[in-house]
């Protein structure tokens, strides 16, 4: 059974670490800070994510499931990306479960610490990473028209 995301003090602590790193241009060269409206009050809140490279394409991955940052971005359907002093404004459209498997896949294999939010394994079936990506959205992240 994989773990809950909880947000305690502890958790806030390291997102504030890994924000202020990510601003640096420091750490995982994969982290960059994700800022969007909420949903209902249109102020923008910022948080830690991991942008996935494939085949050319980028992809925004939900390892704690489905948490504020991505009801927000399937609200707004555009967010603000951050990494060291670079900020770009992109569109992200939601994956389907068959087209988030092998991003999921990498993702679990790159990035490590968020194992244990998952109940597939590295030798898992594509069928089981697809049954697994409601649970774990992916976005495709496409340059914004504005």
């Amino acid at each position: 059974m994989a773990r809950k995301y909880r947000v305690n003090r502890a958790e806030r602590a390291i997102n504030a670490m890994f924000r202020l790193l990510t601003r640096l241009g420091l750490g995982a060269k994969y982290r960059h800070i994700l800022t969007v409206g909420g949903r209902k009050t249109g102020r923008p809140y910022s948080t830690p994510v991991d942008v996935m490279e494939r085949d050319g394409r980028r992809f925004l991955v939900a390892p704690y499931g489905v948490v504020n940052w991505v009801r927000n971005a399937r609200a707004a359907g555009e967010v603000i990306l951050s990494r060291g002093g670079r900020t770009e404004r992109v569109r992200v459209s939601e994956l389907s479960p068959e087209a988030s498997a092998p991003v999921l896949r990498q993702y679990i294999s790159e990035v490590r610490v968020t194992r244990p939010y998952f109940d597939v394994t590295l030798e898992s079936t594509d069928e089981e990473f697809a049954a697994e990506a409601p649970r774990h959205p992916v976005f495709e992240v496409q340059q914004s028209s504005s």
